[in-house]
């Protein structure tokens, strides 16, 4: 069984077929951890993680779940597994990914939409009652405990390449002063905030990541994620739609936490 998309034809585990056959569904991205999502237009999606992925659907769908109460995430339909792999099903949300055709055209709207909606994801989820941490000191110390599993520094972007793994992992050891603890997204890159038809954010998915850390750890990805997704000079805009200054020391530690891995 095959799902075409502007993936190509893309094979459907055979988990999926009882979720899949018989109804119209894409394919819509696959991670380079060989992970795939499918969606059932205005229906669900459906993750799927091979087995030796190291991808945790079942974590991300136990935040899913303590995160619904209080903000626009999926809801979660099913989950299961095989010895293949994982995975998750969502119901779908209102709305379209900030990096849909419509918004990379209008991208300054898209931006300020990434901006409101991270701020009303970090103003509403309650630190003190959160399970799950997303601290830099964790994820430093796992970095370091792991020598960030092998990564060549060749392969992080370019502002980290003139560094060792040695050095890197140094500057990693020593986090800058928490300027305010927040449920982070953890993976606050743009495709993850949804917008709806009026230009306002309408949803946030792929919470794996989610977590109490220090807001600049979502902060310094998203701005970052807008040279990815919308090229240079909307940094300032998403900042400002956040409601806060840019502050680079935060910026540059977070984005080499990124880089080195959760």
């Amino acid at each position: 069984m095959t799902a075409g998309t502007q993936l190509g034809e893309v094979e459907v585990p055979e988990a999926l077929w009882p979720l899949l056959e018989g109804r119209d569904h894409r394919a819509v991205w696959r991670n380079e951890l060989g992970g795939l999502t499918f969606e059932v237009p205005g229906e669900f999606f459906v993750k799927w993680a091979p087995a030796d992925s190291g991808l945790r659907l079942d974590v991300e769908a136990h935040k899913l779940r303590w995160a619904e109460p209080y903000t626009a995430v999926p809801r979660v339909l099913g989950q299961g597994q095989d010895e293949a792999g994982t995975w998750l099903q969502t119901a779908a949300l209102q709305g379209e990914s900030a990096v849909d055709e419509r918004w990379l055209t209008d991208p300054v709207r898209a931006v300020q939409a990434v901006g409101e909606g991270l701020r009303a994801l970090h103003d509403v989820l309650p630190v003190d009652d959160c399970p799950f941490d997303w601290s830099a000191e964790t994820r430093a110390a796992e970095a370091i405990r792991t020598q960030a599993a092998g990564r060549n520094p060749g392969q992080w972007a370019p502002e980290h390449q003139h560094l060792s793994l040695e050095d890197a992992l140094g500057l990693v050891a020593v986090p800058p002063p928490t300027d305010q603890l927040v449920v982070c997204h953890g993976d606050a890159c743009a495709p993850n905030t949804l917008i709806a038809h009026d230009g306002r954010w309408s949803g946030h998915v792929d919470l794996g990541s989610l977590g109490v850390g220090d807001r600049w750890s979502d902060l310094a990805v998203a701005t970052w994620s807008t040279q990815w997704n919308y090229g240079d000079g909307y940094e300032d805009a998403l900042l400002a739609a956040y409601g806060i200054s840019a502050d680079a020391e935060r910026i540059a530690y977070y984005r080499l936490l990124w880089d080195l891995g959760p």
